[in-house]
């Protein structure tokens, strides 16, 4: 499967498991959700470290190899302390380009890539070296544009040690982390750099939250702009279009539930109710990537992995969905944003965007919003990249950009 058609069914994957986590209600027992093995490298396994440590703090930093297609950067990986929607300290991995010769506290653009997967060697910490096509990133272009302009770039793994798929609050807490330890190592001089986000789907969501949380949950940090696009904000709206029939995407709103479930287990029970098929593709998706979870979950519905084959009002799932859905979150970013979305994306409600941006601009929030002329989810992801760059490199250079408020 191409790498845009993997990225395009992310939204369709989170508004299904939302609909899927709604049935998976908590009124038995806690849930035991099955986790997946982490990483053999000791750099990934720094938890005693982490219980002790505050929040960015880095936990481990060595040099890598630059990944083939990145040109003229040195290559880092941090592992950090951060904190999971429990509260609970977590340690989690970010990897950072630095351009050869750069000067100290340039910018620093922090860019949350899509991750549809529940393994952790689906991260990007690991698949920027891969070999395996159905895995590689292909953002190797505009990222060398970012380093030929002189930007550090840090790539964080923002769905955590327990690839926790469908937590979008989690991935904006783990991007701030991720930040403060980069600022944090003094090996890559950019303690006193300015900092913008950028994401688009997935990744969008992820740069929303961190943009939406950071005047509360990292006020510290110099933000000066976010990037956005294409951003699921209303899972729960999401959720009251799915249907019970058949769907190509199913495996991935699948993973998307189980990835909720492992974030929030006393809260979601999705393994106590499910059927042995549920169960069989349960354990087949346990640490699977984009393709695997496509080709496992093909055509699956909801009653075949539960016996409850509707959506119920279950105020614990429900909780968690409304929890991870940007436009219910009362924060308000205190940075500039440029967001960008097609007006007929059939994958997330439109309305939700707009309303989470009237709300922004309500608040006095500088915001540029970027209608594409596109019909679908991807080509907006294209038709926008310009625009957004260009919103990106003002802010560094400190000048003031259009609101469209």
């Amino acid at each position: 499967m191409g790498t845009r058609l993997r990225r395009g069914v992310l939204t369709a994957a989170v508004c299904a498991a939302a609909a899927v986590a709604t049935v998976a209600s908590t009124t038995q027992a806690a849930a035991t959700p099955v986790y997946p093995p982490l990483p053999a490298d000791p750099f990934y396994r720094v938890v005693a470290q982490a219980d002790a440590s505050a929040p960015g703090d880095v936990l481990g930093i060595r040099r890598m190899p630059t990944p083939p297609g990145i040109v003229g950067a040195d290559t880092w990986q941090i592992s950090f302390r951060s904190t999971n929607s429990q509260g609970h300290p977590i340690t989690a991995v970010t990897t950072v380009f630095a351009p050869v010769g750069k000067a100290p506290d340039g910018p620093l653009l922090s860019f949350q890539h899509v991750i549809n997967a529940l393994g952790p060697q689906c991260a990007p910490s690991q698949t920027l070296w891969t070999t395996d096509p159905n895995l590689a990133v292909r953002e190797a272009v505009g990222l060398n544009v970012a380093l030929q302009r002189g930007w550090t770039v840090a790539i964080p793994d923002h769905l955590g040690p327990t690839s926790a798929y469908g937590a979008a609050k989690l991935g904006g807490q783990i991007t701030l982390d991720g930040i403060r330890a980069v600022q944090r190592a003094a090996e890559l001089q950019v303690a006193n750099s300015p900092v913008t986000l950028a994401g688009y789907s997935g990744g969008g969501m992820a740069t929303g939250w961190a943009a939406a949380l950071a005047p509360s949950y990292a006020p510290e940090l110099n933000i000066v702009g976010a990037a956005m696009g294409g951003v699921p904000m209303n899972l729960r709206k999401m959720a009251d279009g799915i249907g019970t029939e058949p769907h190509p995407v199913f495996g991935l709103a699948f993973a998307a539930a189980l990835g909720l479930e492992r974030e929030y287990p006393d809260r979601i029970n999705l393994t106590g109710q499910l059927t042995p098929a549920g169960l069989a593709m349960r354990d087949g998706l346990t640490a699977a990537c984009t393709n695997d979870i496509l080709r496992i979950g093909a055509g699956g519905s909801l009653p075949q992995v539960s016996p409850i084959s509707r959506l119920t009002d279950e105020p614990g799932a429900l909780a968690v969905v409304d929890e991870n859905s940007l436009e219910l979150f009362p924060g308000v970013p205190d940075m500039p944003i440029f967001e960008w979305h097609s007006p007929t994306d059939a994958l997330i409600p439109v309305d939700s965007i707009v309303a989470t941006l009237a709300r922004y601009c309500a608040a006095g929030a500088r915001v540029q919003s970027l209608e594409t002329p596109t019909p679908d989810h991807m080509s907006a992801a294209v038709l926008g990249l310009g625009q957004a760059l260009d919103f990106l490199n003002k802010r560094f250079a400190g000048e003031d950009t259009p609101s469209t408020c």
